[in-house]
């Protein structure tokens, strides 16, 4: 009796008429090797799978990995040491990755799927991984708390004042510890936001409460459902733009959503919908990680070190009498040695501090460490402090170096050009590079800058064009 022949195969009859594994057929198919169902929803026809080549797509098909090694490797992509902020990719998360058609399922169980190592190494060498993964993996509550980078206790605060609303759920079983339980998952990229649609609210103060210490929300009142709302000015707030761009953008878009409240001169609209429409027109966008500044040291007896600061705040002061300080979250190794170096009697010296929304600084020297603190979530914040009469611009170039002028004292001077601010006529006690061992030039302070040689700005504003105010100003910076 002729066996019959089939004109219609899925994967696991394709994979046997081929002789193949089942992982292979799918990773030929998720490869191109074979080209896709063409006689439905994951079905073959007789052609296509005749035609595939058994040895070819046999060879295709390296030892599947598994999922946990698969989210090791991928959290390994994100950085050494894991950035923070973000949480570490797990198991299940592979398992959503491969829903969202980024990895092939070799195998295995569908929430934790066998996958094919190069096309894992290819994920984990995108730029694009952490947004993808923001994008595609739900939270649980404890890696919520993670990403917005407060403790488990101010995440649960963010649920219960309505900020946050579950998208999917997830069943497991503890057994003996409690048996069945359904843990909620929040999207990443909600997560992400709050900071950003959420302006009004201190998350510096959140992000840095000791344990054991109530969240700075608990004092908040829950949104009423469906009163979500804000007026032009706050969605302004949210673009950090005026609100007359805001009107703007609604007078000529379309698709701006509908007012909900409110009245004509002051609309209200559901904060969602708003915050919805302005990621679709690029007016925000999803932060992937704090602000990251970069910080050379250099001890009073020599030796130079880099640091990476994890959203770093600098706070200048007002005059040159005061002291500047600066705070950013650090590794355990990088806090020591931060520590180390301003240990000595003279102190650290900065020689570049290149931080989001400030000019390169440098400090020469008595840069001490005033604060070592371990937050509620885990985190591990230093705050540095100097003579803010100490604090220059750090010198062209990547490397830096500490002020151009050498180690400065305060006095009085009269080569000094500062007529609008209280300086004190800052006078540089070593040769300089640009004037040589000549008894000027003063040295200058200023709150937003620092330390300017006088001299040199007088020089410059002679060969900048310049404003009629400014030049009345006597080229004082």
């Amino acid at each position: 009796m002729a066996r019959s022949v089939l004109e219609q195969y899925d994967e696991n009859q394709a994979a046997g008429r081929l002789r193949v594994p089942l992982a292979a057929w799918r990773w030929a198919v998720g490869s191109g090797l074979v080209p896709s169902a063409d006689a439905g929803p994951g079905v073959w026809s007789r052609v296509v799978v005749e035609a595939a080549d058994p040895e070819a797509v046999r060879a295709a098909l390296r030892g599947p990995m598994g999922a946990g090694v698969a989210a090791d490797r991928l959290t390994q992509a994100l950085g050494e040491p894991l950035p923070r902020c973000r949480p570490r990719v797990t198991a299940s998360a592979v398992g959503h990755v491969v829903k969202a058609g980024l990895l092939v399922r070799l195998g295995g169980d569908a929430e934790f799927p066998d996958v094919h190592p190069d096309q894992v190494a290819t994920l984990a060498r995108r730029r694009d991984l952490p947004a993808l993964l923001d994008r595609h993996v739900p939270l649980g509550p404890d890696q919520a708390a993670r990403r917005l980078g407060v403790r488990r206790t101010d995440w649960d605060q963010v649920v219960r004042l309505g900020w946050a609303a579950p998208v999917d759920t997830v069943t497991i079983d503890y057994k003996h510890h409690g048996g069945i339980t359904h843990v909620p998952l929040y999207s990443a990229v909600d997560v992400a936001l709050l900071p950003v649609v959420r302006p009004g609210v201190d998350w510096r103060a959140v992000r840095t409460v000791p344990a054991g210490r109530r969240s700075p929300l608990a004092a908040l009142d829950p949104v009423v459902p469906g009163r979500d709302r804000l007026l032009l000015a706050g969605v302004a707030r949210i673009c950090r733009v005026g609100r007359a761009a805001v009107v703007n953008w609604r007078r000529r878009h379309a698709d701006f959503p509908a007012q909900t409240g409110g009245t004509d001169v002051h609309p209200e609209f559901d904060r969602s919908a708003v915050v919805a429409w302005l990621l679709a027109h690029d007016k925000i966008e999803v932060p992937t990680e704090p602000p990251v500044g970069s910080l050379v040291v250099a001890a009073g007896g020599g030796g130079t070190q880099r640091f990476r600061i994890g959203d770093p705040w600098l706070a200048l002061a007002e005059d040159a009498a005061g002291q500047d300080e600066l705070s950013g979250w650090f590794t355990e190794p990088d806090a020591d040695a931060l520590a180390e170096l301003a240990a000595a009697g003279f102190g650290a010296s900065v020689r570049r501090l290149t931080a989001p929304g400030t000019g390169p600084l440098a400090v020469p020297g008595e840069v001490r460490v005033i604060e070592h603190y371990r937050s509620g979530s885990g985190g591990l914040r230093l705050t540095l402090a100097w003579p803010a009469g100490l604090r220059g611009a750090a010198e062209e170039g990547r490397a830096g170096g500490v002020v151009r002028h050498g180690v400065p004292y305060a006095g009085s001077a009269e080569g000094c050009a500062c007529a609008r601010h209280d300086c004190g006529g800052l006078v540089p006690v070593s040769w300089c590079a640009e004037h040589g061992d000549a008894a000027g030039p003063a040295m200058e302070w200023h709150p937003g800058g620092g330390l300017h040689c006088a001299a040199l700005a007088r020089r410059r504003s002679s060969t900048a064009p310049q404003s009629a105010p400014a030049a009345e100003a006597g080229g004082a910076p």
